[in-house]
């Protein structure tokens, strides 16, 4: 037995290995330039669940580049026919090299944006609620999500030194939008 231990570590220091040998982790990923590289149309079902019912409808993400500089159409689509509502924004680039971006509705609303690790982050309060949205993109598709909870469900736990206030996520929404065009 310990003769065949030594004959595998043997092998392991002839090809170069080591019994303790340190594993160096994957160099990660280069981010492709945002929004540029992702420009196009993704399409597929929104997921929406909330207490009371769940709901799927079809959903398009548009990122589509315009005459401007650092300026780009944002919309989403959501749901069909008699029901189709579009969200037309404005990406606005604040810092490409920071990844500071901002969502502009156009109608004096203004949210403040954040690209890391092909993923566009943002979170703001509306009328006592609170919404997350993550946008992770692909090379050919996108993941899409809304959080929500309500500033009234907050639950406050931990000392009066340290107070943690949390907020139930009460609706979640999220799509697999795949790419179907270029711009």
């Amino acid at each position: 037995m310990k003769q065949l231990l030594a004959l595998v570590l043997f092998v392991l220091i002839a090809c170069g290995a080591s019994p303790k040998q340190e594993v160096t982790p994957e160099k990660p990923v280069q981010d492709k330039q945002f929004p540029d590289a992702y420009l196009g149309i993704y399409k597929g079902d929104l997921k929406i669940s909330n207490p009371n019912v769940s709901q799927t409808l079809p959903m398009e993400f548009h990122i589509l580049q315009t005459d401007s500089t650092g300026v780009y159409n944002y919309t989403i689509v959501y749901g069909e026919g008699e029901l189709k509502q579009t969200r037309a924004y404005k990406l606005l680039t604040v810092n490409k090299a920071t990844g500071e971006y901002v969502v502009d509705e156009d109608n004096g609303i203004l949210l403040d944006a954040k690209w890391v690790e092909n993923t566009l982050y943002f979170s703001f309060e509306v009328q006592d609620n609170l919404l997350t949205t993550t946008e992770r993109f692909y090379d050919n598709a996108m993941d899409f999500e809304i959080t929500f909870s309500s500033k009234k469900n907050k639950k406050q736990t931990g000392s009066e030194q340290l107070p943690v206030i949390s907020y139930p996520i009460t609706v979640v929404q999220k799509a697999h939008l795949v790419k179907q065009s270029q711009e």
